[in-house]
């Protein structure tokens, strides 16, 4: 099941924000995180706020029912329209996750979005994303979203290999994600994604070799791999706890990472965070880079998490307990915190070592510059960024990411 929400400060009941929030946000780019909970069936791995609809049955009523959530999620986006008062700012990116997105129809989708366009106006060159689940989409729905405004297409692929699929629990069939890049290319999306995840037990380096070159193969100009993380209360943590399927240790992530990242190359995919490569600038995930770079973003749905100007929220996370209260009026936030100067310049850290450009060494405290020089000696930094004051990690360093932000932070 999901894991628990953090703890923080009620959120007034009408989701109003302090002023302090708002200050200076001309200068500061928003996008929108459309959360959609529900999924067809729960990966063995997944410990995300979703829920099948035998999950919800009985405990959400017509309120948790997927037929009317774009209306509910449309009631948020012009809360959120109230909330931020007379913001100018048009959304830069929207981003539709979940779950399983395209098990809502495609006008669902298109709907909400044009929620946010009619509240917010969205900028020019805004990019669009939602994830899709390769069996949940055929060339008609990608044909609808595209002309609604959707510019940017992320496809779970996870593995080409039956045997990881199986493991995984992921019920696409080898080829199919291959097949949707093509269909969104033949739709007029300019970017697609492909998501994969190694490490997974079981697999071989050639199960992984075969996966790159598969996703490769298919054209996209972005791909994000991930290492697995068994999550406490998985149905995949309790077959590993059972001795049914092995645990996959960190060396074997290692040398994955090694592997993809030579394919990637080679195949003029570039790395410009930890965990995501594409084929030029224009292929990135602008999204993504709002929450590495501490932007403002207003998370939608349920369990969804927003951050304005140093305050951070999150809304309850239950389908029917989300609607109940946008239906009552009130704001679905089950909590908030205000970031202190301190927390928002451990956050760029923590955050911004992770992608390409490094993070400015004048973050740094004393304790994290004499880290910081110890990783440069030890071949975690890359030489020249130090020299022109940036930390910036290299192969090696990216390795080993977890471990140089720690020190770094101090």
């Amino acid at each position: 099941m999901p894991s628990a929400l953090p703890d923080g400060e009620p959120v007034p009941d009408d989701g109003s924000l302090p002023a302090s929030a708002l200050a200076g946000s001309a200068d500061r780019p928003l996008g929108f995180y459309l959360h959609v909970p529900y999924c067809a069936t729960r990966c063995g791995y997944c410990d995300f706020n979703t829920y099948t609809a035998t999950e919800l049955r009985g405990s959400g009523g017509v309120l948790a029912s997927r037929d009317n959530y774009a209306d509910t999620l449309v009631d948020e986006i012009r809360l959120a329209r109230k909330v931020l008062g007379d913001d100018p700012r048009p959304v830069r990116t929207v981003f539709v996750g979940g779950g399983t997105p395209t098990l809502l129809a495609a006008g669902d989708l298109v709907r909400m979005l044009a929620a946010i366009r009619d509240e917010f106006g969205l900028a020019e060159d805004a990019e669009v994303t939602t994830e899709a689940n390769p069996e949940s989409v055929d060339p008609a729905y990608l044909s609808a979203l595209r002309e609604g405004g959707f510019n940017r297409v992320s496809f779970g692929m996870q593995s080409a290999r039956q045997h990881v699929l199986k493991v995984l629990d992921r019920t696409h069939t080898p080829g199919r994600p291959e097949a949707c890049v093509a269909e969104a290319r033949a739709a007029g999306f300019s970017h697609v994604n492909l998501d994969l995840i190694y490490g997974t037990p079981g697999e071989s380096d050639d199960d992984w070799r075969a996966s790159l070159e598969a996703a490769i193969g298919a054209g996209p100009d972005h791909v994000s791999a991930y290492a697995l993380i068994v999550e406490e209360g998985t149905q995949l943590a309790r077959r590993i706890r059972r001795g049914e399927v092995p645990m996959t240790d960190d060396d074997v992530h290692a040398d994955r990472y090694l592997i993809a990242d030579s394919v990637f190359a080679e195949a003029g995919f570039d790395w410009y965070e930890v965990s995501n490569w594409a084929t030029s600038e224009a292929g990135r995930c602008l999204h993504n880079e709002l929450y590495w770079r501490g932007a403002d973003w207003w998370g939608a749905g349920p369990g969804a998490h927003s951050h304005v100007g140093g305050v951070r929220w999150w809304n309850v996370k239950h389908p029917g307990a989300y609607a109940a209260a946008l239906a009552s009026g009130k704001s679905p936030g089950a909590g908030r915190e205000l970031l202190s100067d301190e927390d928002r310049r451990v956050e760029r850290i923590l955050l911004e070592l992770r992608l390409r450009e490094g993070v400015p060494l004048s973050l740094l405290r004393t304790e994290g510059l004499s880290a910081s020089r110890r990783a440069l000696g030890e071949g975690l930094l890359e030489a020249r960024p130090y020299e022109e004051g940036r930390a910036v990690l290299t192969l090696r360093g990216r390795l080993l990411a977890d471990a140089v932000v720690r020190d770094l932070v101090d």
